[in-house]
């Protein structure tokens, strides 16, 4: 019931004024202060339970009306007013009850909505690609640029979540997720889909796909040491190739659809040799032409075009009959490609490898988020290995300060030459050398590292002057459980994306070759044309004698369009076009070309499974390596120290001199080094099979979904 009705029947509305707002708007952001207090009302309306919520009108029946001054108000009818109303509201009511009720679904559908928008996450770090969602905007989106979402520079929580006091409090899950969720190499691989999306695109209007993928790149080498190489880089075939083909062999049909017009007004005046024919020695002509053509190609080789011709003719001519007159016509155009060119396997082949484009993206932006969590786990344990490295110099420091304050005090009392204190002194100055090395190592690794997991580096003051505390340790398992070879290579042979990116390039060959093969054979075209055609004008009015034309052509544009509607001059048109290469040498050589790439190809996924099967052979043979080296080292470093604890005592006793206690003690630092390098070597060796295998992730548990959004789950390790 209407505002101006209630108040012809006699019934005051309380009228309650609210924002001048879009309706829908309002309803959908603030859906608890409206959809479901209206949805309340409506339901109690349809004689159903009230729910709980309350009425924005309390006890009363809410109407929205809108005032001439623009503003938007409720009218509430009270209950009590509505019962004493009159036949006619009593009629009207039960035919409202079926719009009631669809009003009520679509607040509840509003309300879902709106929840839904409450109860989503945070807004993901995925670049987008946006256009204006505006009304105007979409009736002219197809000629605006989209806009591409900025570049985010920003680090995620996590990061700032784990510094306290200076300290960067890191362990190997963290150092993971800040990886995933800052790195520029996953961030630059994010915006793969976006071209994809782009290229597909423009597969479908018929163009040829503009550029390739981001590669996959490497990550960092860690500071500079000899016996902790770098392990994890990226895996490469044989035939690198661009990720999309550029179409070859049979042209690609634009496939949108093309509304072209043109209009054109003409004056023009002539000399005439005689008046026989015109009747005026200078015959002035004034003309307009127009047309419009709509023409689109389909996937199956055909073209369409459907066209409007009009011409109008005033001049001062006479002798003809009909001055101004009107001509048009409407025509249809049909060809249809018989041999090259036909079929829709031919003309979609582009599109088919846009397609395969994305999943290629999918399986890059995983083989480099593999890469990236290898490198992480790499430059974490060599951080650690470092740490521990310090530990041992210090240790050295620390002993060799004792051996030279012992020489010191041997050399006051008289029982030690004084050689000893300056061979203990170049000692100490060797240990704190080795030492500051050992620091300064720590500090590159720390850099090395914080630029890795962060989007921008040390250029943050916050993360340049933060210290990294590490705080999980290399273990050694007491068994070393390894699956047969065998198993191994078929996990990696299935889960490495190389192998499936080798395997979609094989694919998206053999689907270019579909257009190489089409253009050997010659282009036959059937065409079919069939137009209507009209003509109208008045008698010439400028002749000194009537004249009568044909009454049919007498008549305005209604008349003409009558003509072309009615068929009175049809025209039709069939036929068929034949363009027969003599050498077809350019058809040959593209196939030729095209069927080396494909074997190329094929090559490239073979060397790719030989290269498999290397790394994981290399991979099991590291390991086994990496753990025999760092029990080797454990037994010399215990040797080592029993070695120094016995030339201590053979000092103690003066069987021994200070020059051989340095020595055995520097042999000492060597071993503890050595096992140092060992127990990371062991560690970045595990990685190195999981990294080979394509276990990188599931070990780690990390899921791809949520690299891809830029946001892991899980959350922070508490701060010790």
């Amino acid at each position: 019931m209407s505002y101006h009705l209630a108040k012809s029947i006699g019934l005051k509305p309380t009228v309650r004024a609210i924002p001048q707002t879009n309706a829908a708007l309002r309803l959908a952001s603030r859906p608890k202060a409206y959809s479901t207090r209206l949805l309340s009302e409506c339901t109690r309306l349809q004689g159903q339970t009230v729910s709980p919520a309350k009425s924005v009108c309390g006890p009363e029946v809410p109407k929205t009306v809108k005032h001439r001054t623009g503003e938007r108000h409720v009218a509430c009818y009270t209950p009590l007013l509505i019962r004493s109303m009159t036949s006619l509201e009593k009629a009207l009511i039960p035919r409202l009850k079926s719009s009631i009720a669809i009003f009520c679904i679509v607040l509840q559908g509003l309300q879902w909505t709106a929840a839904a928008q409450d109860n989503s996450p945070a807004s993901a770090r995925i670049p987008t690609l946006t256009r204006d969602k505006r009304r105007l905007s979409q009736l002219l989106g197809n000629y605006q640029a989209p806009a591409v979402s900025p570049v985010n520079e920003s680090n995620t929580t996590r990061l700032d979540s784990l510094l306290r006091a200076g300290n960067l409090y890191l362990s190997m899950e963290d150092a993971i997720a800040l990886a995933i969720e800052n790195n520029i190499y996953v961030e630059v691989q994010r915006y793969g889909p976006l071209i994809t999306d782009a290229n597909l695109q423009r597969a479908r209007a018929g163009g040829a796909l503009r550029t390739g993928l981001p590669t996959v790149q490497s990550g960092p080498s860690s500071a500079p040491l000899s016996q902790t190489p770098n392990f994890i880089t990226v895996p490469t075939t044989t035939f690198p190739v661009n990720s999309f083909l550029q179409p070859s062999g049979a042209a690609l049909p634009g496939l949108d659809p093309i509304l072209s017009g043109s209009y054109q007004y003409q004056y023009s005046s002539a000399p005439q040799s005689n008046t026989v024919v015109t009747g005026t020695n200078v015959l002035i002509d004034r003309n307009n032409q127009g047309q419009v053509t709509y023409s689109q190609n389909f996937l199956t080789g055909t073209n369409v075009s459907l066209g409007y011709n009009d011409y109008r003719l005033d001049s001062n001519a006479t002798r003809a009959q009909l001055n101004p007159y009107r001509s048009a016509a409407v025509s249809l155009n049909v060809t249809q490609h018989l041999l090259q060119g036909f079929g829709m396997a031919v003309n979609r082949r582009m599109i088919q490898i846009a397609r395969n484009g994305r999943e290629l993206t999918d399986l890059q932006f995983k083989q480099q988020v593999i890469v990236v969590v290898a490198s992480a786990m790499s430059l974490y344990w060599d951080l650690v290995s470092f740490n521990d490295d310090v530990k041992a110099k210090r240790e050295s420091l620390a002993y060799n300060q004792r051996l030279y304050n012992d020489a010191k005090r041997l050399v006051a009392i008289g029982t030690l030459a004084s050689i000893e204190v300056i061979r203990a002194d170049a000692a100490v100055a060797g240990a704190q050398q080795n030492l500051i090395i050992s620091e300064t190592r720590v500090l590159q690794q720390e850099t090395i590292l914080k630029d890795f997991v962060s989007r921008n580096g040390v250029a943050s003051p916050v993360v340049e002057e933060a210290h990294i505390v590490p705080t999980d340790r290399i273990r050694m398992p007491e068994v070393e459980a390894i699956q047969p070879y065998q198993d191994l290579v078929a996990q990696a042979l299935s889960g490495r994306p190389e192998m499936a990116i080798a395997r979609m390039r094989i694919t998206n060959a053999k689907i270019n070759l579909r257009g190489s093969k089409a253009a050997l054979l010659p282009t036959v075209d059937a065409f079919g044309n069939l137009a209507n055609s009209g003509l109208a004008g008045s008698i010439n009015s400028l002749s000194a004698a009537p004249m009568q034309g044909p009454a049919s052509l007498i008549g305005g544009y209604g008349d003409l369009l009558s003509q072309i509607f009615d068929r009175s001059f049809p025209n039709y048109a069939l036929g068929v076009q034949v363009n027969i290469p003599i050498f077809n040498r350019v058809a040959r050589a593209d196939y030729a070309l095209d069927q080396i790439t494909e074997r190329q190809q094929e090559l490239a996924l073979l060397a790719a499974e030989k290269q498999v099967r290397v790394d994981v052979q290399n991979a099991i043979i590291g390991l086994h390596q990496a753990r025999a080296t760092y029990e080797a080292s454990v037994k010399q470093r215990t040797l080592q120290e029993q070695t120094l604890d016995g030339e201590r005592r053979k000092l103690n006793l003066g069987a021994s001199t200070t020059f051989n206690v340095i020595l055995v003690e520097r042999d000492l630092a060597t071993a503890q080094s050595a096992e140092v390098a060992a127990l990371s070597n062991y560690s970045k060796a595990r990685v190195q099979l999981d990294f080979s295998t394509a276990q990188t992730l599931t070990n780690n548990n990390i899921s791809i979904a949520e690299a891809f959004e830029g946001r892991i789950s899980r959350p922070p390790s508490p701060l010790p």
